[in-house]
């Protein structure tokens, strides 16, 4: 299973170099860059000579460049040299689009040359609530309507951002809508911020090239989202993330479809919700996504795989042919982000540790996935005390809010398995450092099955593989742990059971 996208030949030679036919100087055009004074109209007025041009260069020397939003045009390649800084205005007022720099049903665009985009994100903010406009009944911070991103693009084509450090935004910090053949390079992003501040947001978009990039951020590291388009033909690659949610995410917004995605070789540290989230809610088709090579320390949740039905509007959507192999996760006892600016909720009920989860929906099973060569290790402790839950008593939740923790308790400390079909554990190792009472695995309504060369290297009270209502299931070569009792119970509703030593 291998579903590396097969990219458009003139999509892997766009814009190599960071430059173009002309160069435009904004200091030229009354720029200052001073900070102090708004350089936002001689900035643009460089933009529209560029395009007007028939495209070009537009060069911010070393400073810093006051601005509230600006437009990029066609062909345009906005370059920020090493020094420069564009900075974005504290005045909400400065802002159109709700961004920084903004581009609709553009085309031939870049950013390049190795400065820095910071959008003020604290004082920004600091300045949306002071004026109180957002505040309608229920709203307890301004939406993310009312603040402004660094970089919103709209139906763009032919879109490259490489070697740049995106910094502090009052919101999200890139979103790239409905966009064919983008590629993000060698970018940057440190945003704590405020709260929503994802580091990288793909939505709708076709031909898709993240590499080399290195997010921190207050939110979602690297989201993909869906709206009225699929995200199609991603690749993603030697990224090292940092959140205060996921590091890596398919969804929340789920409307149509994530499908051809390729991961490679990411690193994921101090995040506090999932490595790896793949979430479909809203109806979208999740398929042909292969993931690998991704190691995860001091984070929150190794794998959550849900397909819900959040959109009652909506058919259920689907969640199949999933490979995810050669991941190393390490899921420590407190929560992972607590030292951050904005660290995520805490869940405020008493719990004990969440495990990993694949979980569909009665009669929507998800279907075909494989985990291969997966080492989880987490720190156990959980206490028949604290609390404890039964598969009869696991709720359904289908249209509440994706996340590893949304079903509350649940009866394993390793995986958690429910509503699918076509499920594959391949040379997996799941272990606790503490004693912890619950099963190590815990498959329920799950059909063909199969567990081969697995080792569940944790024992607690109750067996450490639990199956309830399994159909077709096959284990190989997977040894029981010391003090095992028992090591493998099938409930109710169980047939073809197989094992083998």
């Amino acid at each position: 299973m291998k579903y590396a996208p097969h990219w458009p030949l003139a999509f892997l030679l766009i814009a190599g170099a960071c430059a173009s036919a002309a160069d435009f100087d904004v200091k030229k055009k009354g720029a200052t860059g001073d900070g102090l004074t708004k350089d936002t109209a001689a900035v643009q007025q460089a933009i529209e000579a560029a395009c007007a041009a028939g495209g070009g260069t537009v060069l911010l020397p070393p400073g810093a460049y006051l601005c509230g939003t600006l437009e990029l045009k066609s062909g345009v390649t906005l370059q920020l040299q090493k020094g420069a800084t564009l900075l974005g205005s504290t005045d909400p007022k400065d802002y159109r689009h709700n961004a920084l720099l903004v581009a609709d049903k553009q085309h031939q665009l870049g950013l390049c040359g190795g400065g820095c985009i910071d959008g003020q994100g604290a004082q920004l903010y600091a300045a949306i609530e002071k004026d109180g406009a957002w505040r309608k009944p229920g709203e307890k911070r301004p939406s993310e309507n009312v603040r402004p991103m660094l970089i919103k693009f709209t139906g763009c084509a032919d879109v490259t951002l490489r070697d740049l450090t995106l910094r502090s935004a009052a919101c999200w910090v890139q979103d790239y809508i409905d966009c064919e053949r983008l590629t993000l390079e060698h970018v940057t992003v440190r945003s704590t911020a405020a709260w929503n501040n994802d580091g990288i947001d793909i939505y709708g978009c076709r031909d898709v090239v993240v590499r080399g990039c290195d997010v921190d951020s207050a939110d979602d590291g690297i989201c993909l989202k869906s709206g009225d388009a699929a995200c199609d033909r991603v690749l993603i690659e030697n990224c090292r993330v940092r959140s205060s949610a996921s590091a890596l995410k398919f969804g929340t917004a789920s409307h149509i479809g994530f499908k051809n995605i390729t991961v490679r070789n990411l690193e994921v540290y101090d995040t506090a919700r999932s490595a790896i989230a793949l979430e479909s809610v809203d109806g979208a088709l999740i398929e042909n996504v292969d993931i690998a090579h991704v190691r995860a320390t001091n984070t929150g949740n190794a794998i959550f795989l849900r397909l819900g039905h959040r959109d009652a509007k909506s058919p259920v959507g689907a969640l199949r042919n999933v490979l995810i192999s050669d991941v190393t996760v390490e899921v420590p006892a407190d929560q992972p982000d607590l030292k951050y600016p904005f660290p995520c909720p805490p869940v405020r009920a008493p719990h004990n540790p969440f495990p990993s989860s694949i979980v569909g929906l009665p009669g929507h099973p998800v279907q075909n996935v494989t985990l291969r060569d997966i080492t989880i290790s987490y720190a156990g402790g959980g206490r028949r005390e604290r609390a404890q839950v039964t598969c009869d008593r696991v709720p359904e939740q289908a249209a509440r809010y994706p996340e590893f923790s949304m079903f509350g308790e649940l009866p394993a400390w390793g995986f958690y398995c429910r509503h699918a079909e076509g499920l594959t554990f391949s040379n997996c190792t799941f272990r606790c450092a503490a004693h912890d009472y619950r099963s190590a695995l815990v498959c329920d309504d799950v059909t063909r099955l199969d567990l081969a060369g697995c080792r569940l290297l944790s024992a607690g009270d109750e067996p450490v593989i639990l199956l309830n209502a399994v159909h077709g299931a096959r284990l190989r070569s997977c040894p029981p742990p010391a003090g095992a009792r028992p090591f493998l119970e099938a409930r109710s509703g169980c047939s073809q059971i197989t094992t083998v030593p």
